[in-house]
């Protein structure tokens, strides 16, 4: 009797994701879920209301593969506003099912077999994944921690460079450490990049999340950076819609050609009526020009809970996540501190440990607040002992 070729993974080291883990835990344990990053409040139901008349317009079937116009319009509008950089609409904005998809095609479109990718850590988890689905070979340089939060130390990222680099990954406001790059940060990107080939992939699905009057250095800013970038950005974390999965990618013409060839074979295009309804929405600028005091007062809300116990904060600067030391509380691992945490005291958390390829150990842990406000002091009552 034949028997079936063994199948041999593509992701051998990939295995079920922490967030996974600690939700399903958090259930099991009844637990405040700071965990996962997601709201746990509805979004505008103005927007809502705009997909249902899409829907009920007849906008149900295939838009364009690029996206519809005017969303890409108002995305062009809104980069161009923000960041003083001009794409074009129809040839350097697509519409994308999402970030996590963007930043798959963007890498599946521009790396081949035996390139290297550099990828700073910690880094979001599904980075590494998608370089070794297109072949390439992660280059991993360590963030620096201390007192001051997170920073990328830009000469190990030069010292990095080879003549294999293709693509440098990069993130801001950063997910999982809540750090933003800055001017002085980019600055050194452009050193780093200039006279090669090189290409850049900027994760910047926060970009409405910066605080304390401090700019969101987009890379879009800098047209030197911008010739050679994928900006990936994120409807659903911008308007509390997750669960949408709709993003974009911005990137020059030719870059965005590249980058459709891959997306039409990959998803073909996204959500219709989701597209028309935030194209609807998009015509006011407010909701996103609000997001940083909305997500401020939560954090300052959170950050003034901890700080009545055990735990040390490290700044927030961007994103919906704060970051905790917790030496002063366990000398356990980071996932059995996160595990314990759930299990005892009914708040979930995640170990940054698991944002590195190889577990890095610091005693950090995260916690979300993209939360209602009866959340998070319910969460703070739960760790008021520690």
């Amino acid at each position: 009797m034949d028997h079936p070729a063994q199948l041999v993974s593509k992701l051998p080291n990939v295995g079920t994701t922490i967030f996974t883990v600690m939700s399903a835990l958090a259930t099991e344990k009844g637990a405040v879920n700071l965990g996962q990053g997601f709201p746990d409040f509805n979004c505008d139901p103005e927007l809502i209301n705009g997909v249902t008349d899409a829907m009920k317009a007849g906008f149900n079937q295939y838009p364009p593969m690029q996206g519809i116009m005017p969303l890409r319009e108002a995305v062009a509008k809104k980069i161009n506003t923000l960041y003083r950089y001009s794409y074009d609409p129809v040839s350097e904005i697509t519409i994308t099912s999402g970030a996590t998809q963007g930043i798959l095609t963007t890498i599946l479109c521009c790396v081949h077999p035996g390139d290297e990718v550099i990828v700073i850590e910690p880094s979001y988890d599904c980075y590494v994944p998608a370089i070794e689905l297109a072949g390439g070979i992660p280059v991993f340089v360590q963030m620096t921690v201390s007192t001051d939060g997170y920073s990328v130390p830009w000469y190990k990222v030069a010292a990095a460079i080879t003549n294999k680099t293709r693509l440098i990954m990069v993130n801001t406001p950063h997910n999982p450490t809540g750090s933003i790059l800055r001017e002085r940060d980019a600055h050194a990107l452009i050193d780093i990049v200039a006279g090669t080939d090189i290409l850049i992939l900027s994760d910047e699905v926060y970009e409405h999340m910066v605080y304390d009057n401090q700019p969101h250095e987009s890379l879009s800013r800098h047209p030197e950076l911008a010739k050679r970038t994928f900006i990936n950005s994120s409807f659903g974390k911008t308007y509390h819609v997750t669960g949408w999965k709709m993003g974009y990618v911005a990137a020059p013409a030719a870059l965005t050609t590249e980058f459709r060839k891959v997306h039409q074979y990959n998803v073909f295009t996204s959500n219709t009526p989701m597209q028309y309804g935030l194209a609807t929405y998009m015509k006011n600028p407010m909701p996103y020009l609000a997001l940083p005091a909305f997500y401020q007062r939560k954090r300052d809300l959170f950050r003034a809970g901890l700080a009545k116990t055990k735990f040390r904060l490290l700044p927030s600067d961007g994103t919906f996540f704060q970051c905790v030391e917790y030496g002063d509380i366990s000398d356990l691992s980071e996932a059995d501190f996160s595990k314990w945490l759930t299990t005892e005291m009914g708040v979930a958390a995640i170990p940054i440990s698991a944002f590195y390829n190889q577990a890095k150990e610091s005693g950090i842990v995260r916690f979300c607040f993209a939360k209602k406000d009866e959340t998070l002091r319910q969460a703070i009552e739960r760790l008021a002992t520690l």
